[in-house]
């Protein structure tokens, strides 16, 4: 049977909620009935650190990013990734498996940036004239379209860039010194840094520059060094 996998910000749910059903071989918690999705909510973790929340329903599940991965840091030594942050990532990697793409790169990040749409990165880039429908558009004339019956994993693993990408995001944070959470716009400068990527390349090809990513910057609390590549 189909499943239908989304991302969404972390909850928080109190113990007091649970009702007194005992939880399944799969060690899921039931929880009382949600205006979430009508239904009677399982939840457990995931080994990505992750929350997976399904319905009664078996065909839905839905994954909560309750943080992103990182090879560098240990969540120990960072601060947390903002509910937009994580929503932005979720929806990038959601957006790479409907091209069909193997792996999610620093192009489907930026997509997921355009998408969520509410941050002050999504809000520049379009006061910029840099949209989803642009953004898309040069991904598929760079990187092509995968072939017809090709079916991206549930998960496309990261690239290497993107990876370096969110790890660079989580370095400007720590080093910036600010215990505020690390966020779209530090992301978008991680894309930024990457300049041999698909990502940057098209930002690039829109109209983003060094100029604007300065201008990016200062818009954050806290001073970010822009150590680009």
């Amino acid at each position: 049977m189909a499943t239908n996998t989304l991302s969404f910000p972390p909850i928080s749910i109190s113990t007091s909620q649970f009702c007194n059903e005992k939880p399944n071989s799969s060690s899921l918690l039931s929880l009382p009935s949600s205006s979430f999705c009508g239904n009677k909510l399982l939840i457990s973790y995931s080994k990505l650190r992750n929350l997976a929340l399904k319905c009664n329903n078996p065909s839905t599940i839905f994954t909560v990013l309750s943080t992103l991965p990182t090879k560098k840091y240990t969540s120990q030594k960072m601060q947390k990734w903002s509910a937009r942050a994580i929503r932005s990532f979720g929806l990038g990697e959601l957006e790479a498996r409907k091209l069909k793409y193997p792996n999610t790169g620093t192009e489907a990040l930026l997509m997921g940036i355009l998408i969520e749409g509410t941050s002050p990165a999504a809000k520049f880039l379009r006061a910029n004239g840099i949209t989803f429908f642009k953004v898309r558009e040069e991904i598929v004339e760079l990187l092509g379209k995968s072939e017809m019956y090709f079916f991206s994993p549930e998960h496309p693993p990261l690239t290497e860039q993107a990876q370096r990408a969110l790890d660079w995001a989580i370095e400007e944070k720590l080093k910036s010194g600010d215990s505020g959470e690390i966020t779209t716009t530090h992301i978008l400068l991680g894309i930024w840094s990457e300049k041999e990527s698909a990502g940057h390349n098209i930002l690039e090809t829109l109209g983003f520059n060094d100029d604007k990513a300065k201008e990016v910057a200062k818009s954050m609390s806290g001073e970010v060094a822009l150590n680009f590549k």
